[in-house]
């Protein structure tokens, strides 16, 4: 069995200590076929981010209610781009939405967003691997296999990063996490928008979060930075840590919480514009 999500209490501590410092990098793990339990493990840090992943995120929804997922898919995105920043933050974007599929136990949805997430890896050298966990995730959505999907989309993000760093392209790890965690904090925005309480507001609490991906973006190379895209996202994060950097113990209303919903779905939706 792959390694099992942490629990959303867990997700709840790591947001509100948004204000915490974030982990040291720590040496790559091979890539391979299939990911062991230890090689997941390590491969979840690679990026040296201890960010949420989208999986987490959407756990902590969970427990907050019961979501319309089928309602939180949002239209297919462009899958043509000419940017290879574009395509590593649309990558994971499409991560997160391939958690919001399996989370409405949609099989058509799981399979198309597997499809999209290989064709936007090919141009970035990924290999086979993805290609096969591609595969992997078609015949799980069949079987209706919904908690193995899980793990399936948290390896297949994972096996990217891995391929990315050992293609030299470490740049673009920041980029993929990014993009999963715009789209995932979007989702989270909604819910609790819909279905306002103080106690579910205080989880998009993130300042610590959002300070450390800019500090990240910033430190990109001056040709990533410069990529439109990249340039898009950082002024979209600048807008987003606003509306995100609230007081611990002031939980924000439920129109500063539609707010920062508006705010990530506008910078989805302009970071998947094919024409950059």
């Amino acid at each position: 069995m792959i390694r099992k999500l942490r629990t959303p209490a867990v997700l709840a501590l790591a947001l509100a200590l948004a204000g915490a410092s974030y982990g040291a990098e720590e040496p790559p793990v091979p890539a391979g076929p299939a990911l062991t339990p230890e090689e997941l493990s390590g491969a979840v840090k690679i990026d040296a981010l201890t960010i949420p992943t989208p999986g987490e995120v959407l756990a902590a929804i969970d427990k907050l209610g019961k979501p319309d997922w089928a309602s939180a898919i949002r239209p297919p995105i462009s899958t043509n781009y000419s940017s290879r920043a574009q395509m590593a933050i649309n990558i994971g974007g499409l991560v997160a939405d391939g958690y919001i599929a399996v989370e409405a136990a949609s099989p058509q949805q799981v399979k198309n967003i597997g499809r999209d997430i290989v064709t936007l890896a090919r141009p970035l050298g990924v290999g086979q691997d993805i290609i096969n966990r591609g595969k992997s995730l078609v015949e799980f959505a069949d079987d209706g296999r919904w908690d193995t999907l899980k793990e399936e989309f948290e390896a297949t993000q994972n096996e990217v990063k891995t391929s990315m760093r050992e293609n030299k392209d470490s740049e673009l790890i920041t980029l993929v996490t990014l993009g999963g965690w715009i789209r995932a904090t979007q989702a989270m925005a909604n819910y609790v928008a819909a279905h306002y309480t103080e106690d579910a507001a205080k989880l998009l609490r993130q300042p610590g979060i959002v300070h450390f991906l800019n500090e990240r973006l910033a430190a990109l190379p001056e040709k990533v930075r410069d990529d439109n895209a990249v340039r898009k996202a950082r002024a979209g994060l600048a807008t987003m840590e606003k509306a995100i950097s609230f007081p611990a113990a002031t939980p924000p209303s439920k129109e500063a919480v539609q707010n920062l919903d508006d705010l990530a779905t506008k910078l989805l939706k302009d970071l998947a514009v094919k024409k950059q």
